[in-house]
């Protein structure tokens, strides 16, 4: 499915990432990093696709902004690295951007462009908690997102095609698959993990988020060299309380939510974790925690699994 070509090595200091290859499916075009005019103070969002991308796009916005409401979000921070529209489309409204710059990012760091002075904040997610919310978000597309991930020209490798009908089906074929059809997990955490001491890289677990979100917004705050206090803060917080952005979803949603069945709403579902305890057997759930041990650094899993660092 993902297509690996070398790519030339970026001038940077030896302490920091450096790309190695190119990724291209339905969805990727790595490409466009290659060229991109960094500005010293943009913050690039990361994550693998469902991990609480939206959340944090909406998180960042709001400490940007301080707090207001009426953000159009999901248009002010691209998925630069999704090759629909075209990078000619893409590239001018962000370049005009004047305000401090959040764009978003499901490439493995091995197949991204790192800029040293940009800040980096990265998201992660049980792979579980991962594909009950994938599964929300592929089972739901309409046939305008089929369209356009599999119409637009410039496609590398083989369409995507329909969910099936059983989530642990779908679940049981992205863990037998290594990510089909999508990508990778246990690549995308491996890229990540050696850059998690870097000073302008910050990781955020999605259930810390969720159990503190207080705490975790102040951390991401103080890591973007934002100050927030008081009332403003307290707005902060409320627009970024999972009802408040299920209510507003069309503003933070791509496309107002137009590529699924439901429309924005249906992008921005549970926001919960968990939700596989029930459906899967203990077996089930034995298999992937085996193999996450097996893929992965002990710390790395142990992380992912519980968000204790």
């Amino acid at each position: 499915m993902l297509i690996k070509t070398k790519t030339q090595n970026m001038e940077q200091p030896s302490a920091f990432p450096v790309k190695t290859r190119e990724m291209h499916n339905h969805h990727f075009d790595s490409t466009i990093w290659n060229e991109f005019p960094f500005r010293d103070d943009d913050i690039i969002i990361a994550t693998y696709a469902k991990s609480g991308t939206t959340w944090m796009q909406q998180i960042v916005s709001q400490l940007i902004f301080n707090g207001i409401e009426g953000l159009e979000v999901a248009e002010m921070s691209p998925w630069l690295d999704l090759r629909i529209p075209p990078r000619e489309v893409k590239m001018p409204p962000l370049e005009a951007q004047t305000h401090r710059r959040f764009i978003k990012t499901h490439l493995p760091l091995d197949a991204l462009v790192f800029s040293p002075k940009a800040k980096y904040i990265f998201i992660g997610r049980d792979g579980r908690d991962v594909i009950w919310s994938m599964y929300n978000h592929h089972y739901n597309a309409n046939q305008h997102w089929y369209d356009a991930l599999n119409l637009t020209p410039g496609l590398v490798g083989p369409p995507i095609g329909k969910a099936s009908d059983s989530v642990v089906e779908y679940f049981q074929e992205w863990l037998d698959k290594d990510g089909y059809p999508f990508w990778s997990f246990w690549q995308y955490l491996n890229s990540w993990w050696p850059a998690r001491n870097l000073p302008n890289v910050h990781f955020v677990h999605f259930q810390n988020l969720k159990d503190d979100p207080a705490g975790e917004i102040k951390k991401i705050a103080a890591f973007l060299d934002i100050p927030v206090q008081g009332e403003t803060f307290d707005a902060i917080l409320e627009h970024c309380s999972f009802n408040y952005m299920k209510k507003n979803a069309v503003k933070a949603v791509p496309l107002g939510g137009a590529f699924w069945d439901g429309g924005a709403e249906t992008f921005i579902n549970k926001g919960v974790n968990g939700r596989w305890k029930d459906v899967l057997s203990a077996e089930e759930s034995a298999k992937y925690e085996a193999i996450a041990a097996e893929k992965l650094d002990p710390a790395c899993e142990k992380w992912i699994r519980t968000g204790q660092m």
